[in-house]
C-alpha cells in the first residue's frame, strides 16, 4: 500500500514539534511493516536538502512565509501546483490536518481525486473564535471533516471540539487513534547529581517559566540539581532566560536550544525526572518518549496522558503552577519512588501506547477508508 503522509513543516530544530514526530513515527512503522509510506511537507533551515528523514523518502517543498501568521501563514507555491499529482500516486493519502496553507490543499486535492483520506488533527482544529478560522472553516474545513473517509482524534475533548466545529450530526467516520512511541533502550542506572529535564517548544502554553519557577524549592532540599530547558523558542526564550538570571541560578540551568531526536533520547537517559507543565496538552509526543524510556513524569491534570500517568504510577498529575511542579519532583527524586515508576512508565509506555497496538488500529482504519471510498 501506498501512503501519502502530509503534514505542515519539517525542520532541523522540530519547530512544528508533535504531528510531524508522529507522522514519521507512523511512516517509519508502516514501511516496516512492507507498505511504501513517504512524507510531504514543508521544509525549512536544511543545507543540504534531505530527501528523506529518519529512513523515510520525504519531498520537502522550501517554506514560504506569505502572511505574518505564524505556520499558518506559510506555503509553498510548488507544493499547490503539485498536490494533486502526488495525491494521485498514493493508495491512501493521510493527513495531519491544521488550519493553514499546506495541509488544506493537499486534503481538497485528495478529495477531488477521489482518493481514501484520512485526517488527523492533533487538537489543531478545535472551535475559534478567530477570524481566520472562521473563514477557513466556512471554506474548506467542515467539508473536509464531512468528506474524509476516516477522521482520527486523540482524546473525548478533541472529539467533542471536531463535532463543535463541524456542527450537527456528529461525525460517524470518528476513530480514536492514540499516539504511539517506539520501543526505546531503557536509561541506565542513576549516576550525579539530580537531573531534571523540560524538552519541548518554549511557547507560553507550555509554560517553561513554571519549570524554572520550581526549581529554588527543588534545590533546596538537593542543591546540586542540575536542570535542563531544551526546545525551540516560539516565544518564551527571553523570559526563561530572565527568570533564571533573577532567580540567580544561571549556573544550575543549561538552556541548549532545540534538540534533534537522538539528542532528546540521549537527555532523556540522563534525566531523572521529565516535566512538562503546559496547560491542555492533548496528547504529547515528548511525554511519550520520556515514558518509554524509563524517565518518571510530572504533567498537569489537563494533559491527555495525565490519568494514565496517575493511574499506573509513571509519575504525578498536578495543578498548574511551579508549587505543584516542585512538590511533584521532590516525590520523584526519592530513589525507591524514581525506581517504581520508572518501571511503571516503561511498562506503560509498552502496553497502552506501543506502535505495534496503534499500526494494527491504523492499517484496519486505511483498509476501510479504502472500502468507502
Amino acid at each position: 500500500m501506498k501512503i501519502l503522509h502530509a503534514v505542515t513543516l519539517h525542520s532541523p530544530s522540530h519547530a512544528f514539534g508533535g504531528p510531524v514526530r508522529v507522522a514519521l513515527n507512523l511512516a517509519k512503522g508502516l514501511r516496516e511493516r512492507g507498505h511504501e509510506a513517504r512524507l510531504l511537507a514543508l521544509g525549512e533551515g536544511f543545507d543540504p536538502w534531505p530527501t528523506s528523514v529518519e529512513g523515510v523518502p520525504a519531498k520537502l517543498f522550501p517554506a514560504r512565509r506569505l502572511l505574518p501568521l505564524g505556520f499558518s501563514g506559510m506555503t509553498s507555491p510548488a507544493l499547490l501546483a503539485s498536490a494533486s499529482r502526488l495525491v494521485r500516486d498514493a493508495d491512501v493519502v493521510h493527513v495531519h490536518l491544521a488550519r493553514d496553507l499546506v495541509t488544506l490543499p493537499v486534503a481538497l486535492a485528495a478529495l477531488r481525486a477521489g482518493k481514501p483520506l484520512v485526517l488527523q488533527t492533533h487538537g489543531m482544529v478545535d472551535p475559534s473564535e478567530k477570524l481566520l478560522a472562521k473563514v477557513l472553516d466556512a471554506v474548506a474545513v467542515r467539508r473536509l471533516l464531512r468528506g474524509a473517509d476516516a477522521l482520527l482524534y486523540l482524546t473525548p475533548h478533541e472529539r467533542t471540539g471536531l463535532d463543535a466545529v463541524v456542527g450537527p450530526p456528529p461525525l460517524a467516520q470518528a476513530v480514536r487513534l492514540v499516539n504511539g512511541t517506539p520501543a526505546q533502550e531503557e536509561r541506565p542506572p542513576l549516576s550525579g547529581p539530580p537531573r531534571i529535564l523540560y524538552s519541548a517548544r518554549l511557547q507560553a502554553r507550555k509554560r517553561p517559566v513554571d519549570f524554572v519557577d520550581a526549581a529554588p524549592a527543588v534545590l533546596a532540599a538537593h542543591p546540586d540539581a542540575e536542570f535542563v530547558v531544551a526546545g525551540p523558542d516560539e516565544g518564551e526564550l527571553a523570559a526563561v532566560r530572565a527568570r533564571v538570571a533573577a532567580l540567580g541560578l544561571t549556573d544550575r540551568f543549561t538552556v541548549p536550544g532545540a534538540l534533534s531526536t537522538p539528542e532528546v533520547l540521549t537527555e532523556l537517559r540522563r534525566a531523572h525526572v521529565y516535566v512538562l507543565p503546559s496547560v491542555d496538552e492533548p496528547f504529547p509526543m515528548s511525554v511519550l518518549e520520556a515514558l518509554s524510556v524509563g524517565v518518571p513524569t510530572v504533567v498537569t491534570h489537563s494533559n491527555g496522558l495525565a490519568r494514565d500517568i496517575a493511574a499506573s504510577g509513571a509519575g504525578r498529575a498536578v495543578d498548574p503552577g511551579p508549587q505543584g511542579v516542585a512538590e511533584a519532583v521532590l516525590a520523584l527524586l526519592d530513589p525507591a519512588e524514581n525506581a517504581a515508576a520508572s518501571k511503571a512508565a516503561r511498562e506503560l509506555a509498552a502496553g497502552s501506547f506501543s506502535m505495534d497496538a496503534v499500526l494494527d488500529t491504523l492499517l484496519g482504519v486505511y483498509e476501510d477508508a479504502a472500502r468507502r471510498s
